[in-house]
């Protein structure tokens, strides 16, 4: 059956951070929406992260010569990646696209499609925060990558480089300048390179309710149930089969995440998403300050005071999307974190998983699917969802509204995996 509703101009379906940005944008330019989603705002990927919110995001998860450290990496318990046996042959032909993709004629044009999303992303938080009572959920910060060997932080390697031709404001700096920014940071760690104008999330998931609250305000609904299918628009709009029903709307944006694809297998459309599994581990009580983003560029993982405690996040676990969690995983950040702040109380942790949606090229897939009218990809943010959530709501309403063409969308075309 039918639910008696009124006309839904645009359903989101997912409300996480990129569909929770997009709700609002559209309700701010005057447009009915409504988020469908069985769970709570930002309670799944977007709840779990280190809360970097940099607008300079442009350098590739694949970049040349990376396929050199990756045995490395998985053979150690406490490296930055692991891959569970199980899962490896499905997981291969993503691991071949991905390295396809770390190819140097490719670095530009992926660096670039990165750099457009993140761009003005703290001032845009900050705008959509004002008058919601929780402005301080993003604060100015720097992004502090230490380095154990001082020859190690080079701005000469390939990622600073990318940065820089990108006018990114970075800066490289001895022990003692390290030490007078982070007072309680390990005395091995012998310089840093700091990414400057950043923003820090000491909420994640707040950000994403507080936004969520002012599009409720501006007349947008969420209706906490799961989507089982979409349809496309075949003169009449597009339709939603629900647990709730079945509801239509004008266009839809399939914003869900790692679970989009799912709701696109009945067109024949199969995509290289990947669940790429993060930990984090929060320190309740941590017994110190950490005043910016610090991220250890050995290990990869980043360690962040948030109001909980401090977050410690990172890896990237491939197992699949069913998968039960490997909380081990995110217990070994303890140890990690006290070696790169040593008085950190490490004694009331709480660890937590989800599945950020990864594409092979890191970019992620936005506007039209072709053969299916009306429904408008927003997914695969992989580990920058938090940063690009402004610029893709942007994007999509610019998109939707006739603002721009679908050209301009064509760094993140769904047919470039076809």
């Amino acid at each position: 059956m039918t639910l008696p509703d009124s006309r839904i101009d645009v359903a989101v379906v997912g409300a996480g951070i990129i569909g929770v940005c997009t709700a609002l944008e559209l309700a701010e330019r005057g447009m009915r929406v409504t988020i469908f989603d069985p769970a709570p705002v930002c309670s799944k990927t977007s709840y779990g992260n280190a809360g970097v919110i940099s607008p300079w995001t442009c350098v590739p998860q694949s970049m040349p010569g990376l396929w050199k450290q990756v045995p490395r990496w998985l053979i150690d318990p406490e490296g930055p990646v692991s891959i569970r046996l199980g899962h490896l042959p499905k997981l291969l032909p993503w691991v071949l696209r991905f390295l396809a993709a770390g190819r140097s004629e490719r670095l530009d044009p992926v660096a670039d499609g990165l750099f457009r999303l993140s761009k003005g992303s703290v001032a845009a938080y900050k705008k959509r925060l004002a008058g919601t009572g929780q402005e301080q959920l993003v604060r100015d910060s720097m992004y502090v990558h230490v380095y154990r060997d001082p020859k190690a932080a080079s701005l000469d390697h390939l990622g600073w480089q990318l940065r820089q031709a990108r006018q990114v404001p970075i800066e490289l700096i001895d022990k003692q300048a390290l030490q007078e920014i982070e007072p309680h940071i390990a005395d091995d760690f012998a310089a840093a390179i700091l990414i400057k104008q950043q923003g820090r999330a000491s909420d994640p998931a707040g950000i994403g309710i507080a936004l969520a609250e002012k599009a409720l305000a501006k007349g947008a609904e969420h209706i906490q149930t799961k989507v089982r299918e979409i349809h496309p628009d075949q003169g009449y709009g597009c339709q939603l089969v629900t647990d709730q029903g079945v509801f239509n709307a004008g266009k839809i944006v399939l914003a869900a995440g790692v679970w989009s694809c799912q709701l696109l297998k009945r067109f024949g459309i199969k995509l290289p998403l990947e669940a790429e599994r993060g930990y984090h581990l929060v320190l309740r009580n941590p017994g110190i300050t950490i005043n910016h983003s610090v991220m250890d560029a050995d290990q990869k993982y980043v360690a962040s005071l948030m109001q909980a405690g401090v977050r410690v996040a990172g890896t990237a676990e491939f197992a699949g999307l069913e998968a039960a969690p490997n909380y081990a995983r995110a217990r070994r950040f303890a140890d990690q974190a006290k070696r790169l702040f040593p008085q950190l109380n490490c004694a009331d942790p709480d660890e937590w998983m989800g599945s950020r949606p990864s594409f092979p090229d890191s970019l992620p897939c936005l506007g039209e699917i072709p053969g299916v009218k009306n429904i408008i990809a927003a997914f695969g943010h992989s580990h920058y969802g938090l940063g690009m959530a402004p610029g893709t709501s942007e994007i999509i309403a610019d998109y939707i509204t006739k603002r721009i063409d679908r050209e301009t969308l064509s760094p993140y075309r769904i047919t470039r995996f076809q």
